[in-house]
């Protein structure tokens, strides 16, 4: 992307939707592109206190580089990437919870006493969990049927009934407020784990257990993205069609 150092007004978002390999140059800089991806790279890097061009430069490497495992979810039927999202991206959430669960409960037991902050870890991710269950729910039984429906009324050329909740943009507005917060509450759990570094006296459970919460967290980055910047803008530009 020659013209990527005349576009620091570009949202991050929109990078990441075009391709998500660069997504790893935000994390790096811990510059959020999922909950917080409508900021710009200058506000992005203003309020990290970071040097717009360097941040460029790393884009353009990662934007310039070859690779056959780019997948390019913005050209997804939006029916199709709802369903990879639930398939996907709410079975690897409902697989680990229980899991992860077990693991912190061990460790607030056998660590608690010398790392009592694994207890406000444990406290976070119980949340988490709660209410990603409720929100996978929302997403499953209310809104991707309609984005299915709509999908299917543009093939068929016939109208849309009107959902209950009136316009696609109010369930949306109340998932990426849900998104925010969980996005909130793992940015704290990485602040407890210094990142998801076990202690020098961590055992093995302690070491599996931080690297799960930190794959979690990556795993739930991009479910994020996928939501906020591709389905949820692309549901609400197939809606305003039928109008």
């Amino acid at each position: 992307m020659e013209t990527i150092s005349k576009n620091t007004q570009k949202q991050i978002g929109q990078f990441v939707a075009e391709d998500f390999r660069t997504a790893a140059v935000f994390s790096k800089y811990k510059i959020d592109f999922c909950c917080n991806g409508n900021k710009t790279i200058e506000e992005a890097c203003s309020k990290k206190g970071i040097d717009n061009n360097i941040l460029v430069d790393e884009l353009k490497a990662v934007l310039n580089s070859k690779t056959d495992q780019t997948i390019d979810y913005k050209s997804w039927p939006i029916d199709l990437l709802a369903e990879y999202i639930e398939k996907k991206h709410h079975r690897y959430v409902e697989e680990k919870i229980p899991i992860l669960k077990q693991f912190l409960d061990k460790l607030c037991k056998v660590h608690g006493e010398r790392h009592p902050e694994l207890f406000e870890i444990n406290e976070l991710f119980l949340g988490c969990s709660g209410e990603l269950a409720s929100h996978m729910k929302k997403e499953e039984l209310i809104l991707f049927p309609f984005v299915k429906k709509m999908v299917k009324a543009k093939l068929e050329n016939s109208a849309v009934p009107s959902p209950a909740f009136g316009t696609v943009e109010n369930p949306i507005v109340m998932m990426m407020q849900e998104h925010e917060n969980e996005g909130d509450r793992f940015r704290k759990i990485a602040e407890l784990t210094n990142n998801y570094t076990p202690p020098a006296d961590g055992c093995n459970t302690y070491k599996v257990t931080f690297a799960m919460l930190n794959e979690f967290e990556q795993d739930l980055h991009l479910h994020i993205h996928l939501e906020n910047n591709i389905l949820f803008p692309e549901a609400i530009k197939l809606e305003q069609q039928f109008s």
